[in-house]
């Protein structure tokens, strides 16, 4: 099954839920990355100041992506299917963590690694 439903193991409602609060990271994060770069304008470049607004702006871009990916994840109907085995994420991790790529199995042999 493709498009918004993201996949037959979600209700178009559990897909609109995870769908609204994907964008709302999104936003915030996109808000997050314009001032970090903004700060980082304004800057002088050679303190400890800028070096944290570095990895800031490197983590916030990041998190910007990640959540781009997932909203095309989730409109191309492949959103909540484990990275790894390709079972399907249970809503209730997906609601807990939105940007979730493995299921529990496969999350905790990622870790053990």
């Amino acid at each position: 099954m493709t498009g918004i439903t993201g996949g037959a193991h979600l209700s178009s409602v559990q897909a609109q839920t995870l769908r609204q609060e994907l964008e709302e990271q999104l936003a915030w994060r996109t808000s997050q990355l314009e001032n970090l770069q903004t700060a980082a304008r304004d800057a002088r470049g050679a303190d400890d100041t800028w070096q944290e607004l570095l990895v800031s702006i490197t983590a916030a871009d990041r998190a910007v992506a990640e959540l781009r990916q997932a909203l095309d994840r989730l409109e191309e109907g492949d959103y909540g299917r484990c990275g790894h085995c390709a079972s399907m994420i249970p809503f209730e991790r997906l609601k807990i963590r939105p940007l979730a790529r493995y299921c529990i199995d496969c999350q905790r042999r990622h870790e053990a690694a």
